[in-house]
């Protein structure tokens, strides 16, 4: 903008001093030298240059106090173009605190046994998941009977305990190791378990939708969202059963990491021009596809570094309802920074005309200048404000 609008009105002011005494009878080089120099004094574009960052910083600062931060003005204005809002399932719209509820042996082996494999087999990894079943083991574990582990990529563990090779993970896992298993729907996440190539059983674990989920989808919605999509490396039961619960649009299930950046490439293809999609997530696995939507949003209480560091947008809350509330003030924002372009290049145009034909003096150009910033300013403050 400035690289048109200062050499434009620059010389319109030069023109102004040098002109009309040359073409209009009767007129003195110093009364159109003041006229130009109040044109300069008005033309000056400080209440866009101080004012339009502050809304910015204070939309920024309105969001924080929600709990949400906003790494940059260009997030902020990002999310007023969303279309698509797209979802992972454990730990964003579920509470991704993981209980075993079910213990469900075959081929001969008891639950004791079936816990206990698992329980050594998990006991490497971090996932909530792994955390529930070495919790409901509840005894002490050996490492030392552990002598290979290895993770399998949206799969599950292979690992060599006691001497016994054991899998544990999701039908993907016992499917490509052409092991038979009992397909199990459960309202919850199942782990399959297999001990020297033979189905041991499966593990049924739960996890109960976060209190806000359900009404994070209504008010998206209702603020103009096109559509909600969950991409998650569960079960396809399960996601389902919770997409539905919520109200989400789309689901898509037992999704490996690169299969749900695939999934943002062809959503990209489906949003218009100018709009955005949202990805929101909170697992490391999650980091490559925050990275890559326009807008990557973090859970930050019980997200990874990894996804944190990805993402554009953290809420410190882990309330998806605060993705709404972050659309809003980035609505607002929008508003209070259109109402400060409007009203200063208005009244600028109108007391740069009052000046040129000399109704306006130095005094009106000083308004126009140091008046216009000041109350554009205070416009501005109204974006820190927590009212959206």
């Amino acid at each position: 903008f400035a690289k048109y609008y200062t050499p434009v009105v620059v010389f319109l002011a030069l023109a102004l001093a040098i002109v009309p005494p040359f073409i209009i009878e009767g007129a003195t080089f110093s009364e159109w030298l003041y006229r130009a120099l109040a044109f300069l004094v008005v033309s000056c574009p400080c209440a866009l240059v101080v004012s339009i960052p502050l809304g910015f910083f204070g939309g920024i600062g309105g969001a924080s106090r929600s709990g949400i931060l906003v790494k940059g003005g260009n997030y902020l204005e990002a999310l007023n173009d969303t279309e698509i809002v797209v979802f992972d399932k454990t730990g964003t719209l579920t509470k991704g605190v993981f209980k075993v509820t079910g213990i469900k042996p075959q081929s001969n082996f008891s639950k004791e046994e079936l816990i206990r494999f698992a329980a050594y087999a998990e006991n490497y990894s971090n996932h909530p998941i792994a955390t529930s079943i070495v919790n409901a083991y509840d005894k002490e574990i050996d490492k030392n009977l552990v002598t290979a582990y290895e993770e399998i990529s949206g799969q599950g563990i292979k690992a060599i305990i006691n001497g016994k090779q054991v899998l544990a993970g999701n039908t993907k896992l016992m499917s490509e190791r052409n092991i038979a298993f009992e397909h199990a729907e459960y309202a919850g996440t199942v782990v399959h378990i297999a001990i020297d190539n033979v189905y041991a059983g499966h593990i049924v674990i739960s996890d109960e939708i976060k209190e806000d989920s359900i009404q994070t989808i209504k008010a998206l919605k209702e603020i103009g969202i096109k559509k909600t999509i969950m991409l998650t490396g569960d079960d396809k039961f399960v996601a389902s059963r919770v997409a539905k619960q919520i109200g989400i649009d789309e689901v898509h299930a037992e999704l490996l990491p690169h299969q749900k950046v695939e999934k943002i490439e062809l959503l990209n293809k489906e949003k218009s021009e100018k709009g955005k999609i949202i990805f929101v997530g909170d697992g490391i696995n999650d980091a490559p596809v925050l990275a890559r939507a326009d807008i990557g949003i973090a859970m930050g209480g019980i997200g990874s570094d990894a996804a944190i560091e990805a993402a554009d947008v953290v809420i410190m809350t882990d309330e998806p309802s605060k993705i709404a509330t972050a659309i809003k003030v980035a609505k607002k924002t929008r508003r209070i920074v259109t109402e400060n372009i409007v009203f200063a290049l208005g009244v600028k145009a109108i007391l740069l005309i009052l000046i040129a034909f000399g109704v306006g003096t130095m005094w009106e150009a000083v308004f126009g200048d140091v008046g216009v910033t000041l109350l554009a300013v205070l416009n501005s403050m109204r974006a820190i404000q927590k009212k959206y």
